[in-house]
């Protein structure tokens, strides 16, 4: 599970050094992302985090996770959950809880849906 966490960790080093497509790596091709319309897709939510959270290929803010914890749901799948942070750029401080769910495929571990709000 330390892996898994230390995984999610370098997402938010990828994601502060403007690399979105670092960021999004762990995601499955299927995964899903739930927003308040309902769960879309991997490309779109490419497409959501670039609009509303990035300009100019920079983040506009800087994001840190905390409160990060992963149990077992099986051999193959976990849960993780935890606390985003997104702060500076002159802009407010925002932040939300957030659920993962990992699956483990032949690439490795990859997320299959994200629940953050």
């Amino acid at each position: 599970m330390d892996a898994l966490i230390q995984q999610l960790m370098a997402t938010a080093v990828e994601w502060n050094r403007g690399s979105l497509e670092g960021f999004i790596a762990p995601y499955a091709s299927e995964s899903t992302f739930m927003t308040p319309a309902g769960p879309i897709g991997r490309a779109a939510m490419v497409e959501r985090y670039r609009q509303k959270y990035f300009a100019g290929g920079r983040p506009l803010q800087i994001l840190r996770f905390e409160q990060v914890e992963a149990r077992g749901l099986g051999p193959d799948h976990v849960l993780m959950t935890g606390r985003f942070v997104l702060t500076g750029g002159g802009l407010a401080e925002q932040s939300g809880r957030f659920t993962l769910v990992w699956v483990r495929s032949r690439e490795g571990w990859r997320i299959l849906h994200d629940h953050s709000g």
